[in-house]
């Protein structure tokens, strides 16, 4: 289990409405790498992401959505219950200082409230491999900061699963 640094709801960020495929719950199992769960998620494209699960019970993923052409992370926990499923939500993510504005939509996985970011900046991807500490930031203030030990091992076993899946 990944060491848990902090993770705390923080309500009132509102935006519009959008409708969200589900996303799913049958995620086939790769390997691991750096503490981290290295699975396929054939509901985007067959993309690879890494998973972990923190000691507060938030579940974070990091990947490839290959229907979309995109990078995501995607963070979940059961306490962050004011999370509106489609709702769009500005951020902030800090990597060690160096900071990137986003946006995150609502959603779901088996019933747990989570966000969703997508990606397409592949510096990005590149620096929370060799970052430390990822810090999200809602417009009320931190939302979560994990550790990101063992993410560059776990990213370079994705990219190798996504060279394996063509």
């Amino acid at each position: 289990m990944k060491q848990f640094v902090k993770a705390t709801l923080v309500g009132g960020i509102l935006g519009m409405s959008l409708a969200m495929p589900a996303v799913s719950q049958e995620l086939e199992a790769w390997g691991t790498a750096g503490g981290w769960d290295v699975l396929i998620d054939p509901s985007l494209g067959d993309g690879c992401l890494i998973q972990a699960e923190y000691e507060d019970g938030s579940l974070v993923r990091i990947g490839f959505d290959r229907n979309k052409g995109t990078g995501y992370v995607a963070s979940f926990n059961d306490n962050w219950g004011d999370i509106i499923e489609g709702e769009t939500y500005s951020i902030l993510f800090d990597l060690d200082g160096q900071e990137y504005d986003g946006e995150a939509i609502g959603i779901y996985v088996n019933g747990v409230p989570g966000a969703d970011v997508n990606f397409t900046n592949p510096d990005f991807l590149f620096d929370i491999a060799q970052k430390y500490t990822m810090t999200l930031y809602s417009e009320d203030g931190e939302v979560m900061a994990i550790d990101l030990g063992g993410t560059s091992i776990g990213l370079e076993a994705v990219i190798q699963c996504q060279e394996e899946l063509g």
